[in-house]
């Protein structure tokens, strides 16, 4: 597995989430406060200089996204050495990107790295199309909000198998959760013996995501 300026580490757990869900008052606001935690994501992970005024130029030449794909690969190959039969129910990357180390901003290479890293997400994690970005949304800020957005995803599914997540997910997850709880305690007890079993209740994250920022 290609592992250009790679990391040749699992990524580590972060500590719990701290901060509420706080009301926004406009989608550029809670579209700055997402770039917030995701930098703070990644500056702990990586030990990255980046913070939400500087978010998009770290990321620009595609080396950081391409270390961080190549981090979740590995993450997924030792989860499946680690317990094969849960691995068998995620889906899990194969395969790492390949980068270009020497990459400078607003360069081919730098456009080459994040194409590599927007293919990886498509081939390897199946984001959905809803949610990616192309290249230039980066490179040349036209669509930061899909930038955004596909990171979350991507820690959202990188999650399942052992990578830390960004604060907002994992805020998202504890949501789910109660409301799973909840659900359950509400609902009425089981048939008589024989009837059919009821099918359990699922409550899709996708309800708690709020994309329309």
């Amino acid at each position: 597995m290609p592992q250009p300026g790679g990391c040749r580490r699992r990524p580590g757990t972060l500590g719990p989430p701290v901060r509420s869900i706080r009301p926004f008052k406009s989608s550029e606001q809670y579209l700055e406060a997402m770039k917030e935690d995701l930098a703070e994501w990644l500056r702990d992970l990586y030990g990255l200089d980046i913070d939400a005024a500087n978010f998009l130029q770290v990321l620009e030449t595609g080396l950081v996204l391409c270390r961080h794909a190549n981090a979740i690969t590995e993450a997924a190959l030792a989860f499946l050495t680690e317990a094969p039969a849960r691995a068998q129910r995620i889906p899990l990357p194969r395969a790492g990107v390949s980068c270009n180390g020497a990459a400078q901003p607003g360069t081919f290479q730098a456009r080459d790295n994040v194409s590599n890293f927007i293919q990886w997400c498509r081939k390897e994690m199946g984001i959905q199309e809803v949610v990616m970005f192309e290249t230039e949304d980066l490179v040349r800020r036209k669509n930061v909000k899909n930038v955004v957005l596909c990171l979350l995803e991507l820690g959202r599914r990188a999650w399942r198998f052992g990578v830390a997540a960004p604060t907002l997910v994992r805020l998202e997850e504890e949501i789910d959760e109660e409301l799973r709880q909840e659900l359950a305690l509400s609902l009425p007890p089981p048939g008589p013996a024989g009837s059919e079993p009821r099918e359990s209740l699922h409550v899709p994250s996708s309800v708690l995501h709020d994309q329309s920022v």
